[in-house]
């Protein structure tokens, strides 16, 4: 039984295997790459001995360069956009790369607390013997300290504010107190944090100024071009595919460029040539949201279809993730439909199958 998602440093061992191999380049202490390395494994090369590092982001090189150089110094890094921009991707592959494990995880939730950023404890020997080093819980952060390793902070805008505090005094101190130890925790050379938060949510729990000061913040874009949107598209669903063992064809890149260019001109209240324009849904059409929507098409040409991809397999999950506000979406969506999509030659499949399901 294999796992459905192996972890980065899993996943791509015999990558990082070859490249801490050519690596001749300065190492931060406990790193496991130089970051020219890192920044290799992130964004593809070919090795000296013909090795190809598939690239895991697509975009601006000088981006992934700041993120990089940032966690070599005594700054943590807060990657910002919004929805469906792989700031978690990112994250897990940074970590993987300079840490070498990417499970050091704290998930951001409007309910999580203290205890998820510091440590807890076992309350059944906390009980029978008090407080002691034995029914201390340590927390990701914790280990991540001790192990002078990189943490992870999904979502960090959506933990109250009081909670985000906690990291003023692990970040700026590198120390972790433990007041019912009497004693701290130091963290060691390699400890850094990586957070991720979404752009859109300003206004949920915002961070505090002493907070801010403690991040370099590395804004990640949508795709600038619909070629490069399409690239990305086209290998995250090669990789789903066979990570899923869907029964279906590779789906043909005129129907991901087709996708791509509605989502595109949705998203950005215009058509691709600029000549009309055009309302947009209220939903944020990410690519993620895209790679969702011709994953899923394969499931269902794979499943219930012939196992190629076609116009009916994709309407329904485009549908599905265009049409959020039942009141004004599907509005929105027919008159795009009716004015671009149905003018265009070799797209009537798409028009009708799209009509056919609002």
């Amino acid at each position: 039984m294999s796992n459905l998602r192996e972890h980065a440093e899993t996943l791509f061992a015999s990558e990082l295997e070859a490249l801490a191999a050519h690596d001749d380049k300065p190492r931060p202490d406990q790193w496991k790459l130089s970051p020219w390395a890192v920044t290799d494994y992130l964004l593809g090369t070919t090795l000296a001995d013909g090795t190809v590092i598939t690239p895991k982001y697509i975009g601006d090189r000088r981006l992934m360069e700041i993120a990089v150089a940032t966690l070599a110094t005594d700054r943590a890094l807060l990657l910002l956009g919004v929805p469906g921009t792989a700031k978690s991707w990112v994250s897990e592959h940074l970590t993987a790369a300079v840490s070498g494990d990417s499970t050091l995880l704290i998930q951001g939730t409007a309910g999580t607390g203290e205890e998820a950023m510091r440590y807890n404890w076992n309350y059944a020997m906390l009980l029978a013997k008090g407080p002691t080093e034995e029914a201390l819980v340590p927390s990701p952060m914790f280990n991540a300290m001790k192990d002078g390793k990189i943490c992870r902070v999904e979502e960090l805008t959506r933990i109250p504010s009081d909670v985000q505090d906690t990291l003023i005094t692990i970040l700026s101190e590198k120390t972790l107190p433990i007041p019912e130890l009497s004693s701290e925790t130091q963290a060691v050379s390699g400890f850094n944090v990586i957070a991720t938060a979404n752009s859109r949510d300003r206004g949920v729990n915002e961070l505090s100024s002493a907070l801010q000061r403690r991040f370099n913040t590395v804004v990640l874009p949508l795709p600038s071009t619909l070629d490069t949107e399409v690239d990305i598209v086209q290998s995250r669903v090669a990789s789903m595919k066979q990570a899923l063992s869907l029964p279906a064809e590779v789906p043909a890149l005129e129907e991901i460029r087709r996708v791509v260019t509605i989502f595109r001109e949705l998203r950005g209240g215009a058509t691709v040539d600029g000549k009309a324009k055009i309302k947009s849904p209220s939903g944020t059409l990410s690519t993620a949201e895209v790679i969702s929507v011709v994953t899923n098409g394969l499931s269902l040409a794979g499943h219930f279809g012939n196992g190629s991809l076609n116009a009916h397999d994709l309407a329904s999950s485009m549908v599905g993730a265009i049409v959020k506000d039942p009141a004004n979406d599907p509005g929105v969506f027919r008159e795009y439909l009716e004015t671009v999509v149905k003018e265009r030659d070799g797209w009537k499949d798409l028009y009708r199958a799209c009509r056919e399901q609002l």
